[in-house]
């Protein structure tokens, strides 16, 4: 089969100054991609700024042979994200490819954490992540062609202890990819996401350093590039990691009917093996699916 490639597409990372978004803005211009870097140049918890990360990666990209511009912006400010738009289609008449990676931490357990913690981190990844898509989602739907991909965790798909805040965003990507997937696919707009597992400046404290060294982010970038390609599916989850992918899907049991005559607390009690069993769990496309099921059930009871 013929390699992936990029040729005459328009791509932007956020998050791109460094570490995973770094990688994946790399192999999209290595691909032939033409490449916005967007990096706020902040440090982990967000805090402070400057455009010289995003600017180094633009000149290995251009010592390389590629096409490239930085931009500065938060993802989160409007009018940051409206420029880092401006200056891609100012340049390049076009956009093929967001790969919303842009990310903070600030961890605590949850009866440490400040509100403002948690809105903060909250509006970095799931808000970080709607105002680039919004931003380009006009422009690919006139193309009919796009490519999305959003970044999840581990701690949004099964939960990680001092993570609520960023748990909760990262999930939260999840349930904002489930309805525009359904909703972009008359425009050819397919979104996935990757759940990386990477050492990072985000994760360089939690772990070791020999594990460290097995979780490169290059070996995450071949999936997040796939999910950008022509060839990617719509609504994957991808989980990646030391060289390993893996799929993750929300399963639902098919449960049981139980009737409205006599409906109780207890009867959910009693039957709770009956719901919980996982023989015939499914893996729903969209919320119609869940509520056939239900209505099946009900005319079968």
């Amino acid at each position: 089969m013929a390699d992936i490639r990029f040729d005459g597409k328009v791509a932007i990372v956020t998050g791109a100054g460094g570490g995973l978004g770094r990688q994946h803005a790399l192999e999209l211009a290595r691909r032939g991609a033409k490449v916005v870097v967007n990096d706020l140049g902040g440090s982990v918890d967000g805090s402070g700024g400057s455009s010289a990360a995003a600017e180094a990666v633009v000149a290995e990209i251009k010592a390389a042979g590629g096409e490239a511009i930085a931009n500065g912006s938060s993802v989160t400010d409007d009018a940051g994200v409206a420029l880092m738009i401006k200056q891609a289609m100012d340049a390049w008449g076009r956009i093929d490819v967001l790969i919303a990676n842009a990310g903070v931490l600030r961890d605590k357990s949850f009866s440490k954490m400040e509100i403002a913690d948690f809105e903060f981190v909250l509006n970095v990844h799931l808000m970080g992540t709607v105002k680039p898509t919004k931003a380009v989602w006009e422009i690919m739907r006139e193309q009919n062609y796009g490519r999305i991909v959003v970044t999840t965790s581990s701690s949004g798909l099964y939960g990680n202890f001092g993570q609520s805040n960023y748990g909760a965003a990262k999930l939260g990507i999840i349930g904002f990819m489930n309805t525009i997937k359904l909703e972009g696919q008359k425009n050819n707009i397919h979104i996935n996401a990757i759940s990386p597992v990477a050492a990072t400046r985000m994760t360089e404290n939690l772990m070791p350093a020999p594990v460290l060294e097995k979780l490169k982010p290059e070996y995450v970038t071949p999936g997040v590039v796939y999910l950008a390609s022509e060839e990617a599916p719509t609504g994957a989850i991808l989980t990646a990691g030391a060289g390993a992918f893996a799929l993750s899907r929300i399963y639902e049991t098919e449960g049981v009917y139980l009737g409205e005559d006599g409906l109780s607390v207890e009867e959910v009690r009693d039957n709770w093996a009956k719901i919980s069993d996982p023989a015939g769990q499914q893996a729903y496309v969209n919320g119609g699916e869940q509520s056939g099921k239900f209505f099946r059930k009900l005319q079968g009871g």
